[in-house]
């Protein structure tokens, strides 16, 4: 049986990467989302294994020293990490494996892994961005410009991976995705280049502004 796919996802918050994961995993029967561990207490609605594989604190540092994970990090004193011995698993049976990770994530599965594709999603603006931010109701003034700050950050990297989807039609981003993960895009490093270029020196015009300083 052929080999599936590893493939990485990052963006900044907002940007819809997820979605974008999701709806794909949802219309390929031969692609999964990494299940990733973490120590962060099960949710009532969740399920293990499907959702997040749930261990403790101990089972996890355990796992850490003995190299079982292809990354992983603490994120509000919880550890989430990408099993290897999961991915591998998913990979040999055929099955084309997505990374929703940032780019410290990325970096240490390309140290560990060969034949990693990666992908970087950007809104086709920063006000789009912000939009997005705002239009879910869920967080304060403070976060929504701690997320921009942070997306100026992650944007820096983009040069690191391998692809670039701008997700202004969700629809045509998908397409864009599925053709990358299925094996039918033609070359890598997009020609959005540019437009991430332009994205950056937006955000980091606004970062000097008075309305993103807190």
């Amino acid at each position: 049986m052929p080999r599936g796919r590893l493939v990485i996802v990052s963006a900044p918050s907002g940007a819809g990467k997820t979605s974008l994961a999701k709806a794909l995993v949802a219309s390929l029967d031969d692609t999964v989302l990494s299940v990733s561990h973490t120590t962060r207490p099960r949710r009532e609605s969740e399920i293990d294994g499907v959702d997040y594989y749930f261990v403790d604190k101990a089972q996890f540092q355990r796992m850490v020293r003995a190299d079982a994970f292809l990354e992983y990090a603490m994120v509000f004193q919880n550890y989430y990490g990408t099993s290897r011995d999961e991915v591998e698993r998913q990979l040999s049976r055929g099955a084309n494996v997505l990374l929703d990770i940032d780019w410290q994530g990325a970096r240490k599965v390309r140290e560990k892994m060969h034949d990693v594709y990666s992908v970087f999603v950007v809104t086709p603006s920063m006000d789009e961005l912000e939009k997005r931010l705002r239009s879910r109701a869920q967080d304060t003034e403070a976060v929504i410009a701690h997320r921009m700050r942070e997306a100026a950050e992650e944007m820096r990297h983009y040069e690191e991976y391998d692809y670039l989807v701008v997700n202004d039609d969700f629809d045509l981003a998908l397409a864009d995705l599925r053709a990358i993960v299925t094996g039918r895009d033609r070359e890598r490093r997009s020609t959005n280049k540019e437009l991430v270029q332009m994205l950056l020196q937006d955000a980091e015009s606004r970062m000097t502004s008075k309305h993103m300083s807190f």
